[in-house]
């Protein structure tokens, strides 16, 4: 049995309907159904619906991550003022990401400038967090001890990649 299945086109000789002017229309075009989730994803990818949803979970993983780094940060007393960028690039993302859901213009405007600030400030932090672990006694020559007790490396690639996402949701195209 096939994955791919097709409603039928209207009635009609070639899949082609007769108006009222005795003119021929075009019938709905096919919309595949599936049968599988990631063939039913590739699917809402193909015709722009995707956008919408990375929208929106864009805005979602913004929150998350923005807690996640201000309780760290906050248990590292905001020692450096460069902490709290990331707190401070979270509210564009949310509103754009959530506006992105409803509006088209948002989605294509402020989104990807609001991610693209996101991504940049995640990648800023990577510098950071890894000067951190160069600060610690030993440096890098002790990383075995460093890189586990320091700030995590890796911690401030989550902020880029929700960045990115932002940024994805933006290039898709979008159901019309």
């Amino acid at each position: 049995m096939s994955v791919w299945t097709t409603r039928p086109a209207r009635a009609g000789a070639g899949g082609r309907g007769v108006g009222r002017s005795g003119v021929g229309r075009r019938a709905e075009a096919a919309v595949p159904e599936v049968e599988h989730l990631l063939d039913r994803l590739v699917v809402n990818i193909e015709h722009g619906r995707f956008e919408r949803s990375l929208s929106g979970l864009t805005a979602v993983a913004a929150v998350v991550t923005a807690v996640e780094i201000y309780l760290e940060h906050y248990k590292a007393s905001f020692g450096n003022k460069w902490m709290w960028s990331p707190i401070l690039v979270t509210p564009p993302v949310v509103i754009a990401g959530i506006a992105g859901v409803y509006s088209r213009r948002w989605a294509k405007t402020a989104l990807p400038i609001a991610s693209a600030v996101f991504a940049i400030d995640g990648l800023l932090g990577e510098y950071f967090h890894a000067r951190g672990v160069a600060r610690k006694p030993g440096g890098w020559r002790l990383a075995s001890y460093n890189v586990p007790t320091g700030p995590p490396i890796s911690a401030p690639g989550l902020m880029a990649m929700v960045g990115g996402m932002g940024v994805l949701a933006a290039v898709l195209r979008r159901e019309r």
